[in-house]
C-alpha cells in the first residue's frame, strides 16, 4: 500500500504552492521544509511533475498549454478590471508566467490578449488614439504638447497613453524622433480639421 494516497501528494503539492505564492518546481518542492513526500513520488504517482501540478489545479510555469495561458490572461484581467498589460505580468513574474512566454506562443502579447478575449486595438487604432488625445491635450494647453507636457497630463488622466507609448508608436523603427514625428503628424492633423 502507498506511503501516500493520490490526495495527500495533490494536498502536499497544493499547501506548498500557497506557501511560495505560485506553482513550484520539483526544486522548490524539495526545498520545502513543510512538504514531507519527495518529488520523485509526486511524479511517479502521475507520470510527470506538470501532470501532477495540472491535477492539482496549479498551472505549469514553463510549459502551459495555451489554454492555460489564455484562462491566467483572463483571470488576471478579471482581478484588474481591464486589460492586462506586460508591466502587470511583470508586478506578479512570481505567480504568472512571464510576457516572453506569451511572446513565444502567440508570437505577441498583444495577439494573447485578442485571443483571450479582450479589445486590444491594432498598431493603427493606437495611433490614431494617440492623435485624439494629442488634439484635446493641444486644445487645452493652446499648443502642441511637449513630452513634459504628455507626461504631466498623464499624471492626471490614467487613461492617456504614455509618452513612451506615444513616442514608440510613432518612432520610424531607426531610433529617428518618435514625438517629433507624432508632433508633425498631430500638427497636420489639427490643421485639416481647422482647415
Amino acid at each position: 500500500m502507498p506511503r501516500y494516497s493520490d490526495a495527500q501528494l495533490l494536498e502536499e503539492l497544493t499547501a506548498c504552492a500557497e506557501r511560495l505564492g505560485r506553482s513550484p518546481t520539483m526544486r522548490e518542492f524539495s526545498r520545502d521544509p513543510e512538504v514531507r513526500a519527495h518529488p520523485q513520488t509526486v511524479v511517479e504517482r502521475f507520470g510527470t511533475w506538470n501532470a501532477a501540478k495540472r491535477r492539482a489545479g496549479l498551472v505549469p510555469r514553463r510549459f502551459s498549454t495555451k489554454a492555460e495561458l489564455l484562462t491566467q490572461l483572463e483571470a488576471l484581467g478579471a482581478e484588474l478590471g481591464r486589460t492586462p498589460t506586460g508591466p502587470d505580468l511583470d508586478a506578479r513574474r512570481t505567480r504568472l508566467p512571464s510576457k516572453s512566454l506569451y511572446w513565444h506562443r502567440f508570437g505577441s502579447l498583444s495577439n494573447a490578449l485578442r485571443e483571450a478575449g479582450f479589445d486590444v486595438p491594432q498598431r493603427g487604432e493606437r495611433r490614431d488614439r494617440a492623435l485624439r488625445q494629442g488634439a484635446s491635450l493641444a486644445g487645452r494647453l493652446g499648443r502642441l504638447p511637449t513630452f513634459t507636457d504628455w507626461k504631466h497630463a498623464r499624471a492626471r488622466t490614467p487613461g492617456l497613453l504614455s509618452e513612451w507609448q506615444v513616442y514608440r508608436l510613432f518612432a520610424d523603427g531607426a531610433g529617428g524622433g518618435g514625438w517629433t514625428a507624432f508632433r508633425s503628424a498631430l500638427g497636420d492633423r489639427m490643421e485639416r480639421r481647422n482647415g
